[in-house]
């Protein structure tokens, strides 16, 4: 038995975890014990453990009176989430384009056909997308700008289903990630530079706005 809970925890944690980040959960919701052990048909030791763990992601809060609530997404989130990818994957894309273009070329087309496959399942589209943008920041090979798009991870993938919901196209985004591939491939950072700018900080931010 010592062995079964961490395990019935850590199943707990990934399970409520991901209805956070598909938004079957979304922010705001109210969340309960009684609630969460019911549709997880769990006792409640395993998910309270899972609950702790997610408050301390910040994906979970608590108010004075224990109410548990999903955290919320707010225009500031958004707009300081966009202002952080402009920064780091404009840099990158320079970076790319001083040599290594050609080679990320194929990289970035590996994810966007990961994306295209995936393009019924929302949640498993925008998985795909920030895997592709992870992609991009490798150019840099620094542990510590992984890390911080891996801990605004949770972030990227919510609000990035709440662009697309609110009015950005999977079948757009894909044919136009096509486009910026074969620019790539040219050597053509302008063209290449306009198609993410325009459709991942310009469209991308401007439709996850529209949630309030």
């Amino acid at each position: 038995m010592a062995e079964k809970s961490p395990s019935l925890a850590t199943q707990a944690y990934h399970t409520i975890k991901e209805n956070i980040l598909n938004l079957t959960y979304p922010p705001g919701m109210v969340l309960t014990e009684a609630m969460l052990t019911k549709e997880l048909e769990m006792s409640r030791s395993p998910v309270r453990t899972a609950i702790q763990m997610l408050q301390v992601e910040g994906l979970i809060v608590s108010d004075y009176y224990k109410s548990m609530t999903v955290k919320e997404i707010t225009d500031k989130d958004i707009n300081e989430i966009y202002q952080l990818r402009e920064l780091l994957e404009g840099a990158a894309f320079r970076q790319i384009f001083t040599g290594r273009y050609e080679e990320y070329s194929y990289r970035i087309e590996e994810k966007v056909v990961r994306m295209c496959a995936a393009a019924g399942d929302l949640y498993e589209w925008e998985i795909a997308d920030t895997a592709m943008h992870m992609e991009i920041i490798s150019i840099f090979d620094n542990d510590r700008i992984n890390r911080i798009y891996e801990n605004n991870l949770s972030e990227l993938i919510r609000i990035g289903q709440y662009s697309i919901r609110n009015g950005m196209k999977i079948p757009r985004t894909n044919d136009n990630l096509k486009k910026m591939i074969s620019y790539m491939r040219k050597g053509n950072y302008e063209k290449a530079f306009e198609i993410l700018k325009n459709d991942h900080f310009g469209t991308g931010r401007n439709t996850a706005l529209k949630m309030h």
